[in-house]
């Protein structure tokens, strides 16, 4: 059956790329209701937005979603991902600001608040995107696709100069409480060369290394360390699940990245959706939910970072 929270959760922090303060707030919600945002300090037009793939804006680096009012909430991807990651169907965020707060770079702080809280069954069934034939999409050297499967699992490739980084693949099956334990507390990342020209359009602002975001330079990393040695494949992994999370309903499928990003992504569910013989919608019987994302997690599983 679908879940919400038990109760609502309060949390405080700065948004990465505009470094101003943030209040967001997490609401249960009913049944069949999805996850929405509601811009709280908006007074005029809809402060409405439907957490959607077809509400996504092309950003490469964030994921940013915008109503017909124009109004938007950047940087969701993180919360997204613990929603999808600990089994929350239904749920409304208010927030006081256009972006979604950094909290340490990954889910973690999320994950472990909505854990502790717990969540409340509903009455209604899961149901879910299965995908039934492959969907591919190629901009430039990067891909992503999505192919048939009875369980989502994650694929992911990356490849930077930096050899701090280099390359980097990492494949899981993202049932039975995966995402908090191998996944969750994977901060965002970037090279010392993209800050300064993300700092220098007015981006980033809110980005502290070793705080809430992992900086390499080369083979160096700044002001601290990385919680596991594939920490950056692993936080492109937990964009992805958020990502995907914006299709409206737990997927069922093989997902692989190859240097993919959220525009990528989300081009990859719009081709989906654009053909009605790639998906389908299914409820799922109880075996089934074994294989979906948050079935099954445990707050004694998040990471001790968090």
């Amino acid at each position: 059956m679908q879940n919400t929270l038990r109760s609502t959760i309060r949390f405080t922090g700065v948004g990465l790329h505009s470094g101003k303060p943030v209040r967001m707030v997490i609401e249960p919600a009913s049944a069949d209701y999805g996850i929405w945002f509601r811009r709280v300090d908006v007074l005029d037009g809809d402060p409405m937005i439907a957490a959607r793939w077809d509400n996504v804006e092309q950003s490469p680096l964030c994921t940013l979603i915008k109503n017909s009012s124009g109004v938007s909430v950047s940087t969701i991807e993180h919360i997204m991902a613990a929603l999808a990651g600990c089994g929350v169907h239904n749920a409304l965020i208010e927030i006081d600001g256009p972006e979604v707060p950094i909290m340490d770079g990954s889910s973690a702080p999320f994950v472990k608040t909505i854990l502790s809280r717990g969540l409340q069954e509903q009455a209604s069934p899961i149901r879910a995107i299965k995908v039934e034939k492959p969907i591919r999409v190629d901009v430039g050297d990067a891909w992503a696709e999505l192919t048939p499967a009875d369980n989502l699992e994650i694929d992911f490739h990356i490849d930077f100069e930096d050899a701090a980084i280099g390359v980097q693949q990492h494949t899981l099956n993202m049932a039975n409480g995966t995402f908090v334990r191998e996944l969750c507390d994977s901060r965002t990342f970037c090279r010392r060369s993209d800050v300064i020209a993300m700092q220098s359009n007015g981006l980033a602002l809110g980005g502290v290394p070793g705080e809430n975001a992992i900086v390499f330079d080369g083979s160096k990393i700044e002001a601290g360390s990385l919680r596991r040695d594939n920490e950056p494949v692993r936080h492109k992994m937990l964009d992805a699940l958020g990502d995907l999370y914006t299709a409206g309903a737990p997927i069922l499928g093989a997902y692989k990245g190859h240097r993919a990003g959220h525009a990528l992504t989300n081009a990859l569910l719009r081709k989906l959706f654009a053909d009605p013989m790639a998906y389908s919608f299914v409820e799922c019987s109880e075996n089934t939910c074994a294989k979906l994302p948050g079935m099954g997690v445990r707050l004694s599983e998040v990471p001790a970072v968090a």
